[in-house]
Protein backbone atom coordinates (compact mmCIF):
# COMPACT_ATOMS: atom_id res chain seq x y z
CA UNK A 1 0.00 0.00 0.00
CA UNK A 2 1.28 3.12 -0.95
CA UNK A 3 2.19 5.80 1.62
CA UNK A 4 -0.23 8.22 2.78
CA UNK A 5 -3.26 5.51 2.18
CA UNK A 6 -6.15 5.07 4.20
CA UNK A 7 -8.29 2.38 4.71
CA UNK A 8 -11.10 1.43 6.30
CA UNK A 9 -14.47 -0.52 5.95
CA UNK A 10 -17.75 1.39 7.97
CA UNK A 11 -21.34 0.87 8.76
CA UNK A 12 -21.70 2.28 4.65
CA UNK A 13 -19.05 0.00 3.25
CA UNK A 14 -15.39 0.77 2.39
CA UNK A 15 -13.20 3.23 1.50
CA UNK A 16 -9.73 4.12 0.18
CA UNK A 17 -7.77 7.26 -0.03
CA UNK A 18 -4.08 7.83 -1.04
CA UNK A 19 -2.51 10.85 -1.16
CA UNK A 20 0.36 11.92 -2.91
CA UNK A 21 3.14 14.31 -4.10
CA UNK A 22 3.73 15.09 -7.79
CA UNK A 23 7.59 14.16 -9.04
CA UNK A 24 9.54 17.27 -7.68
CA UNK A 25 9.89 18.02 -11.85
CA UNK A 26 6.66 18.53 -12.11
CA UNK A 27 5.82 21.11 -9.49
CA UNK A 28 4.40 23.42 -8.94
CA UNK A 29 2.14 23.18 -11.66
CA UNK A 30 1.16 19.49 -10.91
CA UNK A 31 -0.17 20.22 -7.27
CA UNK A 32 -1.24 16.84 -5.79
CA UNK A 33 -2.76 13.16 -6.72
CA UNK A 34 -5.12 11.97 -4.68
CA UNK A 35 -6.16 8.34 -5.50
CA UNK A 36 -10.15 7.60 -4.39
CA UNK A 37 -11.74 4.03 -4.60
CA UNK A 38 -15.37 4.19 -2.49
CA UNK A 39 -17.77 1.32 -2.23
CA UNK A 40 -20.47 2.35 0.05
CA UNK A 41 -23.88 1.12 0.39
CA UNK A 42 -25.50 4.36 -0.82
CA UNK A 43 -25.56 7.44 -2.59
CA UNK A 44 -22.99 9.87 -1.94
CA UNK A 45 -23.67 14.08 -2.71
CA UNK A 46 -21.38 16.69 -2.30
CA UNK A 47 -21.25 20.61 -2.82
CA UNK A 48 -17.85 21.76 -4.51
CA UNK A 49 -17.11 25.41 -4.44
CA UNK A 50 -14.63 27.33 -6.22
CA UNK A 51 -11.07 27.21 -5.98
CA UNK A 52 -7.95 28.35 -7.57
CA UNK A 53 -6.59 25.47 -9.57
CA UNK A 54 -8.10 23.02 -12.47
CA UNK A 55 -8.94 19.73 -11.62
CA UNK A 56 -8.83 16.61 -13.44
CA UNK A 57 -10.33 13.81 -12.21
CA UNK A 58 -9.18 10.29 -13.99
CA UNK A 59 -12.03 7.61 -13.69
CA UNK A 60 -11.61 3.94 -13.70
CA UNK A 61 -15.28 2.55 -13.66
CA UNK A 62 -18.56 4.32 -12.91
CA UNK A 63 -19.22 7.64 -13.49
CA UNK A 64 -19.98 10.83 -11.30
CA UNK A 65 -22.90 13.24 -12.14
CA UNK A 66 -21.79 17.06 -11.89
CA UNK A 67 -24.31 20.04 -12.07
CA UNK A 68 -24.09 23.49 -11.95
CA UNK A 69 -25.22 25.72 -9.98
CA UNK A 70 -26.43 29.05 -11.58
CA UNK A 71 -28.59 30.22 -9.01
CA UNK A 72 -30.88 31.38 -11.95
CA UNK A 73 -34.46 31.72 -11.81
CA UNK A 74 -35.50 28.05 -10.82
CA UNK A 75 -34.31 26.58 -13.48
CA UNK A 76 -33.17 23.05 -13.08
CA UNK A 77 -28.99 22.96 -13.05
CA UNK A 78 -27.39 21.99 -16.28
CA UNK A 79 -25.98 18.72 -15.51
CA UNK A 80 -23.18 15.83 -17.33
CA UNK A 81 -22.33 12.43 -16.39
CA UNK A 82 -18.92 11.48 -17.15
CA UNK A 83 -15.77 8.89 -16.08
CA UNK A 84 -13.04 11.28 -16.21
CA UNK A 85 -13.94 14.94 -15.80
CA UNK A 86 -11.92 17.97 -16.19
CA UNK A 87 -12.76 20.88 -14.39
CA UNK A 88 -11.58 24.71 -15.31
CA UNK A 89 -11.39 27.54 -12.78
CA UNK A 90 -14.68 29.36 -12.49
CA UNK A 91 -16.84 31.56 -10.25
CA UNK A 92 -20.10 28.68 -9.66
CA UNK A 93 -20.28 26.16 -7.39
CA UNK A 94 -21.14 22.61 -8.58
CA UNK A 95 -22.89 19.45 -6.95
CA UNK A 96 -20.81 16.44 -7.36
CA UNK A 97 -22.99 12.62 -7.10
CA UNK A 98 -22.32 9.22 -7.66
CA UNK A 99 -24.40 5.78 -6.59
CA UNK A 100 -21.28 5.00 -3.94
CA UNK A 101 -18.94 3.18 -5.98
CA UNK A 102 -16.26 5.53 -6.94
CA UNK A 103 -12.58 5.08 -7.90
CA UNK A 104 -10.40 6.99 -9.65
CA UNK A 105 -7.09 9.44 -9.39
CA UNK A 106 -7.86 13.59 -8.99
CA UNK A 107 -4.93 15.50 -9.87
CA UNK A 108 -5.08 19.26 -9.08
CA UNK A 109 -3.12 21.60 -11.39
CA UNK A 110 -2.15 25.30 -11.71
CA UNK A 111 -4.06 26.88 -14.62
CA UNK A 112 -0.84 27.86 -16.34
CA UNK A 113 -0.07 24.14 -16.17
CA UNK A 114 -3.60 22.84 -17.22
CA UNK A 115 -2.60 24.97 -20.40
CA UNK A 116 0.57 23.83 -21.48
CA UNK A 117 -0.63 19.65 -20.68
CA UNK A 118 -4.10 19.67 -22.65
CA UNK A 119 -2.70 22.51 -25.10
CA UNK A 120 -5.99 24.56 -25.57
CA UNK A 121 -7.42 28.02 -24.46
CA UNK A 122 -8.59 27.51 -20.87
CA UNK A 123 -11.29 29.35 -21.39
CA UNK A 124 -12.66 26.29 -22.96
CA UNK A 125 -12.76 25.08 -19.51
CA UNK A 126 -13.63 27.98 -17.39
CA UNK A 127 -16.82 27.80 -14.97
CA UNK A 128 -17.48 24.02 -17.02
CA UNK A 129 -16.82 20.44 -16.20
CA UNK A 130 -16.38 18.11 -19.07
CA UNK A 131 -14.79 15.13 -20.89
CA UNK A 132 -11.42 16.40 -21.12
CA UNK A 133 -10.70 14.24 -24.74
CA UNK A 134 -14.05 16.54 -25.88
CA UNK A 135 -11.57 19.39 -26.14
CA UNK A 136 -10.44 17.79 -29.52
CA UNK A 137 -6.91 17.80 -28.93
CA UNK A 138 -4.56 14.99 -28.09
CA UNK A 139 -1.83 15.24 -25.48
CA UNK A 140 1.78 14.79 -25.93
CA UNK A 141 4.10 11.34 -26.87
CA UNK A 142 3.56 8.16 -24.64
CA UNK A 143 1.47 4.98 -25.22
CA UNK A 144 -1.48 7.01 -23.76
CA UNK A 145 -2.22 9.60 -26.39
CA UNK A 146 -5.94 10.44 -24.84
CA UNK A 147 -6.97 10.64 -21.30
CA UNK A 148 -9.26 8.07 -21.35
CA UNK A 149 -6.68 5.79 -22.59
CA UNK A 150 -4.42 6.94 -19.79
CA UNK A 151 -7.08 6.17 -16.79
CA UNK A 152 -7.81 2.76 -18.32
CA UNK A 153 -4.31 2.01 -17.95
CA UNK A 154 -4.32 3.62 -14.84
CA UNK A 155 -7.33 1.28 -13.39
CA UNK A 156 -5.44 -1.95 -14.71
CA UNK A 157 -2.19 -1.61 -12.15
CA UNK A 158 -2.19 -3.37 -8.91
CA UNK A 159 -1.53 -0.13 -6.51
CA UNK A 160 -1.60 3.55 -6.43
CA UNK A 161 2.10 3.72 -6.11
CA UNK A 162 2.42 2.02 -9.48
CA UNK A 163 -0.74 4.71 -11.29
CA UNK A 164 1.16 7.87 -9.40
CA UNK A 165 4.59 6.93 -11.48
CA UNK A 166 2.68 6.29 -14.21
CA UNK A 167 1.15 9.59 -13.97
CA UNK A 168 4.42 11.16 -13.01
CA UNK A 169 5.90 9.68 -16.91
CA UNK A 170 2.70 10.75 -18.83
CA UNK A 171 2.73 14.18 -17.42
CA UNK A 172 6.25 14.94 -17.89
CA UNK A 173 5.81 13.52 -21.41
CA UNK A 174 2.92 16.00 -22.41
CA UNK A 175 3.96 18.83 -20.41
CA UNK A 176 7.43 18.11 -22.67
CA UNK A 177 5.27 18.31 -25.65
CA UNK A 178 3.35 21.67 -24.59
CA UNK A 179 2.80 24.77 -25.16
CA UNK A 180 4.77 26.89 -22.89
CA UNK A 181 2.55 29.09 -20.58
CA UNK A 182 5.71 31.65 -20.16
CA UNK A 183 7.37 32.65 -17.58
CA UNK A 184 5.21 36.23 -17.20
CA UNK A 185 1.92 34.35 -16.68
CA UNK A 186 3.21 31.89 -14.18
CA UNK A 187 4.43 34.89 -12.39
CA UNK A 188 1.17 37.13 -12.52
CA UNK A 189 -0.23 33.85 -11.63
CA UNK A 190 1.97 33.73 -8.34
CA UNK A 191 1.11 37.14 -7.53
CA UNK A 192 -2.07 36.57 -7.45
CA UNK A 193 -2.15 33.76 -5.00
CA UNK A 194 0.90 35.10 -3.15
CA UNK A 195 -1.45 38.06 -1.89
CA UNK A 196 -4.64 35.76 -1.81
CA UNK A 197 -6.17 37.20 -4.79
CA UNK A 198 -6.29 41.30 -3.39
CA UNK A 199 -3.80 42.65 -5.66
CA UNK A 200 -4.99 44.72 -7.97
CA UNK A 201 -5.23 44.39 -11.84
CA UNK A 202 -2.61 46.89 -12.91
CA UNK A 203 -0.18 46.70 -10.23
CA UNK A 204 0.06 43.15 -11.58
CA UNK A 205 0.58 44.40 -15.43
CA UNK A 206 3.49 46.67 -14.20
CA UNK A 207 4.66 43.83 -12.19
CA UNK A 208 5.07 41.69 -15.32
CA UNK A 209 5.65 44.47 -17.82
CA UNK A 210 2.63 43.99 -19.73
CA UNK A 211 -0.53 46.31 -20.56
CA UNK A 212 -3.95 45.68 -19.02
CA UNK A 213 -5.25 44.47 -21.74
CA UNK A 214 -2.40 41.55 -22.61
CA UNK A 215 -2.82 40.40 -18.76
CA UNK A 216 -6.51 39.74 -19.51
CA UNK A 217 -6.05 38.13 -22.75
CA UNK A 218 -3.09 36.23 -21.34
CA UNK A 219 -5.11 35.23 -18.44
CA UNK A 220 -8.35 34.20 -20.66
CA UNK A 221 -6.27 31.83 -22.58
CA UNK A 222 -3.69 30.11 -20.40
CA UNK A 223 -5.63 30.57 -16.41
CA UNK A 224 -8.90 30.42 -18.19
CA UNK A 225 -10.70 33.18 -16.20
CA UNK A 226 -9.90 37.24 -16.35
CA UNK A 227 -7.37 38.26 -13.20
CA UNK A 228 -10.13 39.91 -11.29
CA UNK A 229 -12.57 36.92 -11.30
CA UNK A 230 -9.07 34.75 -10.46
CA UNK A 231 -9.01 37.00 -7.69
CA UNK A 232 -12.44 37.16 -6.47
CA UNK A 233 -12.34 33.00 -6.22
CA UNK A 234 -8.39 33.13 -4.38
CA UNK A 235 -9.69 36.31 -1.74
CA UNK A 236 -12.98 33.58 -1.11
CA UNK A 237 -10.61 30.90 -0.79
CA UNK A 238 -8.66 32.77 1.89
CA UNK A 239 -12.06 33.70 3.34
CA UNK A 240 -13.24 29.96 3.73
CA UNK A 241 -9.94 29.48 5.25
CA UNK A 242 -10.35 32.03 7.47
CA UNK A 243 -13.27 30.99 8.96
CA UNK A 244 -12.76 27.58 9.43
CA UNK A 245 -9.93 28.58 11.65
CA UNK A 246 -12.88 30.17 13.59
CA UNK A 247 -11.83 34.25 12.85
CA UNK A 248 -15.43 36.19 12.71
CA UNK A 249 -16.84 37.38 9.79
CA UNK A 250 -15.96 41.40 10.02
CA UNK A 251 -12.46 40.29 10.87
CA UNK A 252 -12.22 37.95 7.46
CA UNK A 253 -13.71 40.43 5.38
CA UNK A 254 -11.56 43.15 6.62
CA UNK A 255 -8.01 41.42 6.20
CA UNK A 256 -9.13 40.01 2.92
CA UNK A 257 -10.27 43.16 1.41
CA UNK A 258 -13.92 43.15 1.44
CA UNK A 259 -15.63 46.61 1.87
CA UNK A 260 -17.63 44.98 4.63
CA UNK A 261 -18.94 41.74 6.01
CA UNK A 262 -22.52 42.08 3.67
CA UNK A 263 -20.19 42.15 0.62
CA UNK A 264 -17.94 39.31 1.90
CA UNK A 265 -21.46 37.57 2.79
CA UNK A 266 -22.91 38.32 -0.93
CA UNK A 267 -19.91 36.77 -2.66
CA UNK A 268 -19.94 34.05 -0.48
CA UNK A 269 -23.66 33.30 -1.21
CA UNK A 270 -22.51 33.95 -5.15
CA UNK A 271 -19.54 31.75 -5.10
CA UNK A 272 -21.14 28.83 -2.99
CA UNK A 273 -24.83 28.84 -3.24
CA UNK A 274 -24.97 29.49 0.88
CA UNK A 275 -23.88 31.52 3.47
CA UNK A 276 -20.65 31.87 5.44
CA UNK A 277 -22.60 30.39 8.46
CA UNK A 278 -24.24 28.32 6.25
CA UNK A 279 -21.13 26.72 5.31
CA UNK A 280 -19.18 26.94 8.18
CA UNK A 281 -22.49 24.79 10.10
CA UNK A 282 -22.33 22.26 7.08
CA UNK A 283 -18.78 21.62 7.82
CA UNK A 284 -19.13 20.99 11.41
CA UNK A 285 -21.61 18.38 11.08
CA UNK A 286 -20.58 15.02 12.69
CA UNK A 287 -19.50 12.34 10.09
CA UNK A 288 -20.65 9.05 11.02
CA UNK A 289 -17.52 6.86 12.67
CA UNK A 290 -15.49 5.62 10.68
CA UNK A 291 -17.04 6.77 7.80
CA UNK A 292 -15.36 8.21 4.01
CA UNK A 293 -13.39 11.23 5.12
CA UNK A 294 -15.06 14.55 3.65
CA UNK A 295 -11.92 14.77 0.95
CA UNK A 296 -11.48 18.72 0.13
CA UNK A 297 -9.92 18.86 -3.09
CA UNK A 298 -7.09 21.02 -1.28
CA UNK A 299 -4.72 20.11 1.71
CA UNK A 300 -6.09 21.86 4.95
CA UNK A 301 -8.53 23.78 3.21
CA UNK A 302 -12.19 23.79 3.00
CA UNK A 303 -13.50 23.19 -0.33
CA UNK A 304 -16.61 21.26 -0.33
CA UNK A 305 -20.03 20.13 2.30
CA UNK A 306 -21.44 16.49 2.66
CA UNK A 307 -24.73 17.09 1.36
CA UNK A 308 -25.59 12.79 1.63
Amino acid sequence: MAPGTRYARCPLGSWEVALAAPHPRLRPGVISYRGIRLALGRPRRRLEVPIGAVTLMLGFERPVRISALTGGGGAEPESVSLVSVLSGLGTTPVIGEHDGHLAGIEVLLTPWAAFTLFGTALHEVADRSLDPDALGVRPGPGRWRSVSELAAALGSLPSWSARFALLDDAFARWSAAGPPAGARTVRAWGELVRTGGAAPVGYIADEVGWSVRQLENRFRERIGIGPKAAGRVLRLQRARRMLAAGRSQAETAAVCGYYDQSHLSGEFKAMTGCTPREFTAGRRTPRPLNGPPAADRLADEPTSLVLL
